[in-house]
């Protein structure tokens, strides 16, 4: 018998960005550039009482076939403006941003994340990213990409320089003797020297250290690099694994990478992304699911999910007929340009027979074989099955609780703060008020070591 005390479950919010998720044609929508949406989907997640919100970005127009795809969102203002700006209007939510390691440098990231975890009052929190393609590099003086070893080498070395500027303040510097004129306690503060293949750089940095000391630092890739990189540097990973067995697979291998890099298993929280379909039944969201996966898999967008995997023009092809009898090209110059999903496929012939290989045997149409075969929902049920279903697969160690995703954007994140939340507080696993002061203790991490 397993009497170990059941854990508790951290739940955020994921506001969308270029993705195919959101259904902004739905009437229920709302904009993902006005302020008004930033602030209903925030105030939401923090009266769900939620650890954090987390701002995904991207830093080029997606295209397919040399055209905006404008299928997904497009467009996104700047991260930290809008983060700075949203922990004016709220008072506990964390406020991740997504920001990339490829083309940034440390000294200006470092700089705003301090800045905005003291504007927070210590609720900033980084999901470090790297960027793989030329496509995107050509925005940046950069001008290219690196090799995926490389972006991962540039990425541990650039968080290492950014923990090091943010260490050169102590918190006892500023003295602001008003009486005897001494404002610091020592000479130097902020003075830093950091070399290694990636940077070198010196000089002091200019934003005493601020309430969290660093931000929250995530992680989301999959990879065996971004793996190792997540148990060696990161408190939170922002992984896909939501399902039950993947996701003990995931929970299991990264946690046991732990050790070896002197950490616990408590230091590092696993987060699956999550999306979810609620009504008052089991019945009526299986197929409200159904229906949403329509919204979102349009027959314009099932020929450019279509087009992605085949990788090759196929604006003629009818959704509504069978599959194409055209074998994908293994060209590898991708149709869509800035798509990660474009060459995750791995075979892209061996692929295609498997999707052609369920729509014979379904009987399917060229989008019902997407809608079948592309990213599903993750938690489908009433209220009381969705609560249920979160709570085993946290218990059941598939993950420390999940970031969401709501299909319509701001306002779809209400109905699971207003129906599931309350089950799970029922059930004692998750808060009833904010523990803490900063986003660090709301997650239950340690205070970083200096």
């Amino acid at each position: 018998m397993n009497d170990r005390p059941k854990k508790q479950i951290h739940l955020a919010a994921h506001f969308p960005g270029v993705n195919n998720t959101t259904v902004w044609s739905d009437p229920a929508s709302g904009s993902h550039i006005e302020f008004d949406s930033f602030v209903e989907f925030a105030q939401i997640a923090e009266r769900g009482l939620f650890d954090f919100m987390f701002l995904a970005e991207g830093l080029r127009l997606r295209e397919q076939a040399g055209e905006i795809y404008d299928l997904d969102v497009v467009g996104r203002p700047d991260t930290f403006t809008i983060l700075a700006a949203l922990a004016a209007v709220t008072d506990h939510l964390g406020l991740t941003g997504t920001i990339n390691s490829t083309f940034n440098e440390p000294y200006e990231v470092a700089r705003q994340f301090a800045s905005l975890d003291h504007l927070s009052d210590g609720r900033a929190a980084w999901n470090v990213v790297t960027s793989w393609d030329a496509f995107t590099g050509e925005n940046f003086r950069r001008g290219g990409y690196l090799p995926q070893g490389e972006r991962y080498e540039r990425a541990r070395t650039f968080l290492d320089a950014a923990t090091r500027l943010w260490d050169t303040w102590k918190g006892d510097e500023i003295l602001a003797d008003k009486a005897s004129g001494a404002f610091l306690s020592t000479p130097a503060p902020g003075t830093f020297e950091h070399r290694d293949s990636q940077f070198d750089i010196s000089g002091r940095f200019n934003v005493p250290r601020s309430p969290q000391g660093r931000p929250v630092i995530f992680q989301a890739g999959d990879s065996e690099e971004g793996r190792e990189f997540a148990a060696a540097k990161a408190d939170a990973i922002f992984s896909r694994h939501s399902h039950l067995e993947d996701g003990q697979r995931f929970y299991t291998d990264v946690k046991g990478r732990l050790e070896r890099h002197g950490r616990r298993h408590e230091d590092l929280l696993i987060l699956p992304a999550a999306t979810f379909v609620l009504a008052d039944t089991d019945a009526e969201a299986v197929e409200l699911a159904r229906e949403i996966r329509l919204q979102q898999v349009s027959p314009a967008t099932a020929i450019k999910l279509l087009e992605q995997l085949w990788n090759r023009d196929l604006s003629d092809h009818d959704p509504d007929g069978p599959l194409p009898t055209v074998d994908p090209s293994e060209n590898d110059d991708l149709i869509a340009k800035g798509r990660a999903s474009a060459r995750s496929h791995g075979d892209r012939l061996e692929q295609a027979e498997r999707w052609r290989a369920i729509s014979r045997e379904k009987g399917l149409s060229t989008r019902e074989t997407i809608v079948e075969v592309t990213g599903r929902q993750s938690f489908i049920g009433s209220a009381e099955t969705i609560a249920s279903t979160i709570d085993d697969y946290v218990q059941a160690d598939a993950a420390d609780g999940y970031i969401l995703v709501s299909h319509i954007t701001p306002g779809g994140l209400a109905p699971f703060v207003d129906h599931v939340v309350p089950l799970l507080q029922e059930r004692g696993v998750f808060r009833t008020a904010y523990e803490g002061a900063t986003l660090r203790e709301n997650l239950g991490l340690r205070e970083p070591a200096q």
